[in-house]
């Protein structure tokens, strides 16, 4: 007959985990013998393998006991069960991992795939960091309101990427980032924005814009505004740009345009 300590060692497991097995129902608890000590016998081994084997496959405690008593067919029945509930975990561990390895990047939970492999495509471009940062924010809040539409708002981002003349515009702002509101060269800077708009404005209409990510759609004001000041507060000189843009016929920042002419 076996002490508690030595059916612990027998089986490879400790005593807290055979009283934690006794208060669950799981191996019953013998009667003490004269000198007051429990005292188990070779069957209480074999039956505490069984529990510690089965929990250590991941069975729950609870499912323990009427495995522990199953015939053939029950017992396969209930194990293909438990092993299709942890490929089932399994698969969302590995979602899990997934989504933790998009943080060590930035492109978090709140950015679907679609946007993901677009940043991705702008670090493979070599755009800074702090660009990409920018737009990546405010991408987050348009996944958060139209959901359904960022797989075609990102491919028209990829088309317009591809583009010499958006790549230049997006280097620029690259540039625009470190300025302070009163740095000279943020003139200079403004000039080069109206000059792609111009331009864009002579291929595209009065607009002076090609087809834009959010033409397509109909957003709410508030959206934009909001996606503006995202813009106004990622940097010191962005106000001071949309001022320097605003005098030389520009407003705007997520939908600019051209401002309309005044009537005499």
């Amino acid at each position: 007959m076996l002490t508690i300590g030595q059916l612990a060692a027998h089986a490879g497991v400790t005593v807290r985990a055979i009283r934690h097995y006794h208060a669950k129902g799981l191996l019953p608890e013998p009667e003490r013998d004269s000198s007051g000590y429990r005292r188990y016998g070779a069957q209480a081994v074999v039956t505490l393998i069984r529990i510690r084997t089965l929990a250590e496959a991941g069975v729950p405690l609870s499912q323990v006991r009427e495995l522990l008593v199953a015939g053939p067919e029950q017992f396969a029945a209930a194990v293909e069960d438990i092993d299709r509930r942890l490929r089932a975990q399994i698969r969302e561990l590995r979602e899990h991992r997934d989504r933790i390895a998009r943080l060590a990047t930035g492109d978090n939970l709140a950015l679907p795939p679609a946007a993901v492999a677009y940043f991705d495509r702008l670090r493979e471009l070599g755009f800074r960091d702090r660009v990409i940062e920018m737009e990546r924010d405010s991408w987050i809040v348009i996944a958060a309101q139209v959901p359904d539409h960022v797989p075609a708002l990102m491919a028209l981002k990829r088309r317009q990427i591809e583009g010499a003349n958006w790549r230049r515009l997006y280097h620029l702002f690259a540039e625009v980032v470190e300025l302070r509101p009163d740095d000279h060269r943020l003139i200079e800077v403004a000039d080069q924005v109206v000059a792609f708009l111009e331009e864009e404005a002579a291929t595209f209409g009065e607009t002076g814009r090609s087809e834009s990510p959010l033409d397509a759609y109909e957003f709410r004001p508030e959206l934009v505004e909001l996606l503006d000041t995202a813009f106004v507060e990622s940097f010191s000189c962005a106000p001071r740009l949309l001022e320097l843009l605003d005098q030389r016929g520009w407003t705007g920042w997520t939908m600019i345009q051209r401002k309309p002419a005044l009537g005499i």
